[in-house]
């Protein structure tokens, strides 16, 4: 990347922009490309930090070698939020700052352009449907959170049940939501005879491109049948796999930028290890990702598999625990000797007999990987943020392990363990005393059942829409209940340290 902390400037640093681009400290890497030139190819609807620091770097690291001109991004958002990013990022002409946290090399940081604009996000979604029915419009990209596809948790079938779905499906013409958006402008590019787009899904699903046809085909269906079919016949759904970890940015990452010289009221902070990994399935064109990086392969679903039960499964093996005890970020749980060894012994004697190696990867060398990239002391990644929406969260990534092993009959100690700890988590207090904030869509609900489970352990399993029928499992059930009254009892360090003892 670019110039590392020790190069940087204590000048007063400067207002990202197109104009002050040539001014910046010589030894940053910014656009090399005429920005004035581009033109749009793909919109991506939530547009957070993982884009910027992910789709959106390939696709500026292929501008930079004057490859993808007419590829450029139109970012787009559904919520008042996402009006108040594209305030900021319209004021810097839709330039970010990402810096890279490598714990070898130091941090560095470069500009990247590939971003043009942003719609802005009214009631209804007009500006946004008219813009993804536009001829040059040949991607529409998402990254809205693993929870956000109105999938029902327990049978995995789409939730026609939800409010959001239930005003889409009668207000087809002002929808609330991305889905709604998305079918709204295909309808219009069908009566307008332009060819559809191809839909990809960017977020940390497994078959997210198939859940995300799923959302699509079966909200249409609700208003529109032969839309659906449309949909269904025309469009394409890329499955992909992304791995990038990116924290979320506050004060601390605003002023790194400014150590930088970079005055960014929007930075983004990264490691230094990206992964995409792509069907190659686009219905109209496609940038050549490839040359930047990423991999085009039919086999998406071993490596998202792999990245999903190791990565972000271990991500929740670590962050309730760690929340629990205090610790403020993912390094910081890795720092914690008890708990590193607890995920290691998850990790390779309960989740890698579940994972399929890839080409160039074994499952207990990425354990190895993603343990020192956890560990970067770099990486301010907030317990808090990981542990976030653990309903989406332990539903998409540690459940399906626990599945396989129950129906293999291998252990599942370790795995009902971490579910016990989220049960303990969402009590709603730290072993400290100290108070949980909310950290759920279905926050409040969790914490009435988890308190239950001080005298009723099993009470946390009859959620059915999380954990279905493995309430039935007794063996899942009996561990779960053996380690939740033991935290109860003794405490989160005590359990670890019992789990981890046992041959």
């Amino acid at each position: 990347m670019g110039n590392t902390m020790n190069n940087k400037l204590n000048s007063t640093p400067l207002k990202l922009s197109n104009d002050t681009l040539s001014a910046l400290p010589a030894n940053i890497v910014r656009p090399d490309y005429d920005r004035a030139t581009l033109t749009p190819g793909i919109i991506h609807i939530g547009l957070g930090n993982f884009h910027r620091a992910h789709q959106s770097w390939y696709l500026h690291r292929l501008m930079q070698d004057g490859l993808a001109q007419d590829w450029a991004i139109i970012g787009a958002g559904m919520r008042p939020y996402d009006e108040e990013q594209r305030l900021k990022m319209a004021a810097q002409d839709y330039l970010t700052t990402l810096i890279e946290l490598d714990p070898v090399l130091g941090t560095s940081a470069e500009v990247v352009g590939s971003m043009i604009d942003y719609v802005p996000v009214v009631e209804g979604n007009r500006p946004l449907i008219e813009r993804m029915a536009g001829d040059d419009i040949r991607i529409v990209a998402l990254t809205i959170t693993e929870g956000g596809y109105y999938i029902d948790p327990a049978s995995k079938g789409f939730d026609a049940t939800h409010p959001d779905i239930i005003h889409d499906a009668a207000n087809p013409e002002t929808p609330q939501t991305a889905f709604g958006a998305m079918i709204a402008a295909l309808k219009l590019r069908r009566e307008r005879g332009i060819r559809p787009f191809t839909g990809l899904c960017c977020d940390n699903l497994q078959g997210n491109g198939d859940i995300l046809r799923q959302t699509l085909i079966s909200l249409a269906r609700l208003s529109d049948p032969e839309m659906a079919e449309w949909i269904e016949e025309n469009c394409s759904f890329p499955n992909s796999m992304v791995d990038c970890i990116v924290p979320a940015t506050g004060p601390n990452e605003i002023a790194m930028a400014r150590e930088f010289g970079i005055d960014d009221a929007v930075p983004v902070t990264h490691e230094s290890f990206r992964q995409w990994v792509i069907e190659d399935d686009f219905c109209a064109g496609r940038p050549d990702w490839d040359k930047a990086g990423a991999v085009f392969t039919d086999a998406v679903h071993d490596y998202e598999a792999m990245k999903i039960r190791i990565l972000n499964a271990g991500h929740q093996v670590l962050a309730n625990a760690g929340e629990l005890l205090g610790l403020a970020t993912i390094a910081d749980c890795m720092a914690h000797p008890l708990l590193a060894e607890f995920l290691s012994k998850v990790e390779h004697q309960e989740i890698a007999p579940h994972v399929k190696p890839v080409p160039d990867m074994q499952p207990d060398t990425y354990i190895d990987l993603i343990a020192t990239r956890f560990a970067n002391p770099a990486i301010l990644d907030t317990t808090r943020r990981v542990a976030f929406d653990g309903s989406s969260r332990h539903t998409g990534f540690v459940l399906p392990i626990l599945r396989d092993a129950l129906a293999s009959g291998t252990s599942v100690e370790g795995l009902s363990l971490v579910e016990a700890l989220w049960a303990r988590m969402c009590a709603g207090t730290r072993e400290d005393g100290s108070e949980i904030e909310a950290n759920d869509p279905y926050w409040d609900t969790l914490v009435v059942t988890a308190q239950r489970t001080k005298q009723e352990p099993l009470a946390w399993l009859e959620m059915r829409q999380t954990y279905g029928d493995l309430a039935d499992q007794p063996r899942f059930a009996s561990a779960f209940a053996k380690w939740l009254t033991l935290i109860w009892d003794q405490g989160v360090e005590a359990t670890m340290k019992q789990y981890c003892e046992q041959t």
